[in-house]
């Protein structure tokens, strides 16, 4: 069993097999089932039909499973995230990436042969928003680009499949929290996309640090860009610098795990509690969690659990400050603004640097 796992202790087998039996996602990423009479392992949210208790091993990493002899199960796919052991999802998904320009409808997904009230269930629980959500922040992100590169507002709302102007500002609006001639303005902070393994990613930086780097569907983004805005006096616009470049060369070598430690330089807006918060987040290394107890008592407010747990929901600085490492006192993973599937799997990623 490696490092990570040891820290998260398993519970007893009735408490296992319970969760099995009710195939609850709370325990996505903390235990898997080995069934002795099939020498197979699961998820404990496997649809296959459920093994009597005396025929259930327990693990806390697949790694462990497979040690033990045991394969993965090819209708949960254990070795993958959460979402990718969905295959209306992987399916999904491939599509997007192969046209990530077309405007999706209901309608196609029909004649896909799914059902859209499915894959609408499917997406929102994985993901926190519907595939045709996900759809249109793709579109946006070629108007994006469009209009960093200096094009006409015309070409970069036909750029991003809307038939009006007036819906491409709502929706542009809705994104980014503000209408595209704001964000064009000559200011001295600027918006560009990054694109990560785990989706699109919006980085807001001037020439000397980094103010804003977000997952592009994260529901609280347009929120975040607003303050960030309003802190500013409006200076937000369009385009990129070498801040931009530095971040995305170190997300690159750390999702190929060749970087450990993302240290751009970073600016903080928030009180000087959130500050000293994101701080000590900062000093968590990769491939370790901490509680939000341990949190505390590391800045030396044991007591302020609530206050920390509030700032690390309010950070706007994804994976630079990796408030993805904060974890329940039980081992779960709780509540990650950037989505839990994310979660598990940035934890999973950084086992490599234990």
């Amino acid at each position: 069993m490696d490092k990570v796992s040891d820290m998260l202790d398993l519970p007893d087998d009735d408490t296992l097999y319970a969760a099995l039996l009710a195939r609850d996602p709370a325990w996505e990423g903390r235990a898997l089932v080995g069934v002795t009479t099939t020498g197979i392992f699961c998820r404990l949210t496997c649809p296959a039909r459920k093994p009597l208790p005396g025929n259930c091993r327990w693990f806390a990493s697949a790694d462990a499973a497979q040690a033990a002899g045991f394969r993965p199960c090819r209708r949960c796919h254990p070795l993958g995230a959460t979402a990718e052991g969905d295959p209306l999802v992987r399916d999904l998904l491939a599509r997007l990436e192969e046209r990530p320009d077309h405007r999706w409808s209901e309608a196609d997904l029909l004649a896909l042969g799914h059902d859209p009230s499915t894959v609408r269930r499917a997406f929102k629980r994985h993901f926190g928003q519907s595939f045709l959500d996900m759809a249109r922040a793709a579109r946006m992100r070629g108007a994006l680009a469009s209009l960093a590169k200096g094009s006409q507002m015309i070409e970069a709302q036909l750029d991003a499949g809307f038939d009006s102007a007036s819906g491409f500002r709502a929706a542009f609006a809705r994104l980014f929290g503000h209408a595209p001639h704001v964000l064009r303005q000559g200011t001295d902070l600027l918006a560009d996309w990054i694109d990560t393994p785990l989706g699109g990613m919006i980085a807001i930086a001037d020439d000397r640090a980094l103010h804003l780097l977000e997952f592009i569907d994260r529901k609280a983004l347009p929120q975040g860009l607003r303050r960030l805005s309003a802190h500013v006096g409006g200076r937000v616009g369009l385009g990129r610098t070498a801040v931009h470049d530095l971040t995305e060369a170190q997300l690159a070598a750390y999702f190929a795990g060749q970087g450990p430690r993302l240290d751009v330089p970073v600016v903080l807006h928030g009180t000087p509690f959130q500050q000293i918060v994101w701080r000590a987040l900062q000093d968590i290394p990769a491939g370790q969690t901490r509680s939000y107890a341990q949190l505390a008592a590391a800045i030396g407010r044991p007591t302020a659990m609530r206050a920390v747990a509030r700032a690390n929901a309010t950070n706007r600085i994804a994976l630079v400050v990796p408030c993805h490492r904060v974890i329940g006192a039980d081992g779960t993973l709780t509540g990650y603004a950037g989505g839990l599937w994310r979660k598990e799997k940035l934890i999973a990623a950084e086992r490599r640097y234990m």
